[in-house]
């Protein structure tokens, strides 16, 4: 049912955020959501770490 998602609609995803979130506002965007996976993957190793 869902197919992967080719280059054409990547571009037109990434075409929509720029016009959404205008350019100076991309790589604020990119720095929040590395810190969010960052903090994911710490809490993840520290709640692997607690079971063992």
């Amino acid at each position: 049912m869902l197919q992967s998602i080719g280059v054409t609609e990547w571009l037109i995803i990434a075409l929509i955020v720029v016009l959404l979130f205008g350019g100076k506002k991309i790589p604020e965007l990119f720095k929040g959501l590395a810190e969010a996976i960052r903090e994911f993957k710490k809490a993840s190793n520290d709640s692997e770490e607690k079971k063992v």
